[in-house]
């Protein structure tokens, strides 16, 4: 069970590095493909161009290989989300019941006046 909280506790970070990684891999294959100019590179805009095609490449890729880990990330961040919105909530109901208690109080205590 240790083992399930923890994947479950760094879902982001699982999927921010797994990304990443397949960025970096897409990336390496268009640098060996301008290398040997299988892709002609010309100069930095050349340089610059390669990036780009890893980002358009890894971008699909990330989404259909990366599925359950974006879903584990939704749900680890939609779960704190949560917990933030039932404390607030919480917090204000007692806010509210301070206020109602010493509004009471001074209506009572005007009252006997």
């Amino acid at each position: 069970m240790s083992s399930n909280v923890s994947n479950k506790s760094h879902a982001t970070l699982r999927y921010t590095s797994l990304r990443v990684s397949i960025f970096l891999g897409c990336l390496l294959v268009a640098l060996l493909l301008g290398h040997f100019q299988v892709i002609p590179v010309q100069g930095e805009l050349g340089v610059v161009f390669l990036f780009l095609l890893a980002a358009v490449v890894s971008a699909p890729l990330s989404y259909v290989l990366l599925s359950k880990q974006r879903d584990e990330m939704s749900a680890q961040i939609s779960g704190k989300v949560d917990r933030l919105r039932d404390r607030t909530a919480d917090r204000i109901a007692a806010q509210n019941a301070e206020e109602d208690a010493a509004d009471d109080a001074a209506r009572a205590a005007a009252a006997k006046s």
